[in-house]
């Protein structure tokens, strides 16, 4: 299961074998990876009111906020003033991958990597805060220590910084939802293709206004909890964390000794761009049949699906279409992580790539937490509200964004006998 695609999806030549050794996980139902997967298997939630901003006016205002994260207790090299929130977060799980994978910075330092982090805010948290300097008093009221974070560039940028890396490839990617997997995927074709040795990817993103509010605008905001393929879903709730795997090569993980928590097999991309916020399930459905052809699997071979799982009505009944297109009426599990962290953003599938690697680990399916009753027209067993033990081979894991972004991921089982 090795190799690079062709121009037409399939594979060629063997080439490196990439798999991931370290998680770094930042999130509203744990911090660590400890932490992460225990709030996985006990379904727990993040919803709480918004405390990040003020709220007055909204009819409802819940969301997955994380309390209590402090940035310097994971901050050495730099100062978390010169980081956005959403560049705490990263660095931060970039530091806990790399002490996950049983390796020091200066392993990290001595190879040639790669950091590659997917966003779809950036650090607006701090532009909703100069913006709201700007209307109130003007513009010689601006924070220029605010300022300097805005950068999209630093979430990576903060993170070689971090670990004092300078053989390094640094890359923010921009795809908005999809972004985690987008990351993921760069990762895996450095690597494979011999480019790199190691590679810190994932995604980050902060609780803002702004995108609250946007999402709260279209509609799409649920007022109480996420409760995606349920009869009665109203919408996401808006989330924040980080995700950061690292990963490498498996002749480097084998010559250290390393545990490898998942192989990954390989990734399909599309992008319709038939409209701004609309999925297509047509694409969708050929990002799904990509990524499988892309990792020399078939559709039977797939275990269980980490869906996109928004919880609102487009995107549940579009996704489980699609899935449909190329499953066929034989459906795996289907699953949405949503339900208990809320939507993170460009970290969405990051964290949902984190929480697969943990399932082929460890032997489980995460639940789809808040379900009451599955919409007949998106019908799947989606694990309802209890997580399962299920022996694990391969998963798949879906990243959709706006302007027709698809990501789609397989990861498979490590075994030393294959």
């Amino acid at each position: 299961m090795s190799g690079v695609a062709t121009p037409e999806g399939g594979r060629r030549g063997a080439r490196h074998r990439v798999v991931v050794t370290g998680l770094g996980v930042v999130t509203s139902i744990g911090t660590g990876v400890d932490a992460f997967a225990a709030g996985l298997r006990a379904g727990r939630s993040g919803a709480k009111p918004i405390g990040a901003f003020d709220t007055t006016g909204f009819a409802y205002s819940n969301a997955c906020e994380i309390n209590g994260f402090d940035a310097a207790a994971w901050l050495t090299a730099q100062s978390p003033d010169d980081l956005g929130r959403a560049a705490q977060f990263a660095v931060a799980a970039s530091r806990m991958a790399v002490a996950d994978a049983g390796l020091t910075a200066q392993q990290v330092r001595d190879v040639r990597s790669l950091v590659s982090v997917g966003t779809t805010d950036g650090e607006s948290r701090d532009l909703d805060h100069l913006t709201a300097l700007q209307v109130a008093e003007g513009d010689d009221a601006l924070d220029e220590v605010a300022a300097r974070r805005v950068w999209p560039g630093r979430l990576s940028a903060g993170i070689v910084r971090e670990l004092g890396l300078e053989d390094v490839e640094t890359v923010t990617v921009p795809t908005a939802c999809a972004a985690g997997n987008y990351a993921v995927g760069y990762g895996y074709d450095a690597i494979s293709s011999g480019d790199v040795e190691m590679a810190l990817c994932g995604g980050a993103d902060a609780l803002c206004r702004k995108t609250f509010t946007g999402f709260y605008r279209l509609g799409t905001i649920a007022p109480d909890v996420c409760r995606p393929f349920d009869a009665d879903r109203q919408g996401i709730l808006t989330g924040e964390g980080a995700g950061i795997l690292l990963m490498e090569s498996l002749e480097s993980a084998l010559a250290r000794g390393a545990r490898i928590y998942a192989e990954v097999l390989g990734y399909g991309l599309s992008c319709d761009a038939s409209h701004p916020v609309a999925p297509d399930r047509d694409s969708i459905a050929r990002c799904i049949t990509a990524a499988h052809r892309n990792a020399g699997i078939e559709a039977t071979d797939v275990d269980f699906i980490s869906a996109h799982g928004t919880g609102t009505k487009a995107n549940d009944v579009t996704e489980v279409g699609a899935i449909r297109q190329v499953f066929g009426d034989t459906l795996p599990r289907t699953v949405s992580i949503k339900s208990m962290i809320g939507h993170t953003m460009g970290a969405a599938s990051a964290l949902a790539s984190a929480a697969c690697a943990l399932a082929l680990r460890d032997g489980f399916i995460p639940p789809t937490i808040n379900h009451r009753s599955t919409d007949p027209a998106c019908a799947v067993d989606c694990v309802p509200n209890e997580a399962v033990e299920a022996e694990l081979k391969v998963v798949q894991n879906n990243g959709l964004a706006f302007g027709g972004n698809n990501a789609v991921l397989v990861l498979g089982k490590w075994e030393q006998a294959a």
